[in-house]
Parts: structure tokens; sequence; C-alpha cells
């Protein structure tokens, strides 16, 4: 059962932040990307559309966003079977995703650090996160006891699997989006040391 500490934390473990992308958008699209990061949902292709009639300019990462997006529980999959594979033990009593409940959570994260991802590429701004809200999760999966590397193994996967769905000469492009995330999380790894 979760705590009220922890049910609070939750509550402010919001890792997304849309005030820098002001200078660059307008505030009707910036109001679509608050609308789904409420919600905790993928954007739309209605979305998008709007998107890209709003801030036609910052728009050509669309259609990678939305592949992503369409190819999210395969991508989860293939980053839950390295962190498996890397380790075999962790679902096991006694390992640090167990019991399943703890788990089923982990890639529950996995599906919610790539939404924040299809963000910054269909609003073409790769600082997509808040400082505070990665603050409230640093703390959370302290008090929780998440396993930190298995969460790093799983973002590294998420990335080598969406990558391997990107045309190669759209990497270079694209991999600054993945490796904010994965920075930002590595330093969880750093502070819990």
């Amino acid at each position: 059962m979760l705590t009220d500490r922890i049910k609070d934390l939750i509550a402010r473990a919001r890792i997304v932040s849309f005030a820098s992308w002001e200078s660059i958008h307008p505030a009707a699209t910036i109001a679509i990307f608050q609308a789904a990061e409420d919600a905790r949902v993928y954007l739309t292709d209605a979305d998008y559309a709007q998107i890209v009639a709003l801030s036609p300019q910052t728009s050509s990462l669309i259609p990678i966003a939305q592949l992503l997006r369409d190819q999210v529980v395969e991508i989860v999959n293939e980053a839950r079977a390295e962190v498996f594979a890397q380790f075999p033990h962790i679902a096991e009593p006694g390992g640090g995703l167990y019991p399943p409940e703890r788990a089923e959570a982990c890639w529950r994260d996995f599906w919610h650090y790539l939404r924040p991802i299809t963000y910054g590429l269909a609003g073409n701004q790769s600082q997509y996160t808040s400082a505070e809200g990665l603050e409230n999760m640093r703390i959370l999966y302290q008090e929780l006891q998440v396993p930190l590397d298995a969460m790093t193994v799983g973002i590294e996967g998420i990335k080598t699997a969406s990558l391997s769905r990107i045309d190669p000469s759209q990497h270079a492009i694209v991999i600054p989006y993945f490796d904010h995330l994965i920075t930002q999380l590595k330093s969880f790894t750093a502070s819990h040391e």
C-alpha cells in the first residue's frame, strides 16, 4: 500500500516541462502538449495535425514521434527483454522488481519515459524535462528502492529499440532526445551512491 508521502511524490514527479518552449511555440501549441502531459497520454494524430498547423517550422520530426508512439508496446517489450538479459533474476523473489506489481510499475514507467521523448521530437525541443519533477522522481525512486541500474538499462533499451525503427540517416538528429533523458536518469544513480 502506498503511503501519503509516496502518493504525493508520484503526483509531483512530473518530469516534463514546456516552460522553455514559449520562445519557439505559440501558446496554443504548448497547450496541446500540456493537455497530453496532464492526461499522461501520447499525442494523437489530430494533435499532431494541429501542431503542424500552428508550428510548421518545428514539425519535421513529427513522423518519427508518431512511429515511436505507434510502436511503443514493441519498444517497451524489447527494453524489458534487455533488462531481463542483464538482470535475469530481477523479477524473482529477492530481486529488485519483485513482487510482480513492482515489475509492472517499471514497464509502465518505460511506456511513460518514451512519451516525453515523443513530445520533444514533435516540438523539436530536446530539452523537455523539469528539474523539479526529476528531483521528485529521484526521491520517489529512492523511497521505493527502485533498481536504478536496471532502469538505466531499460531506458538505454528504449533508445536502441527506437533507433532500430528509425532511418539511420536520422539517428544523429534523434539521439539527443533520448540522451537528454538518459543523462537525467543516470544522475539519479550518481546521487544515490
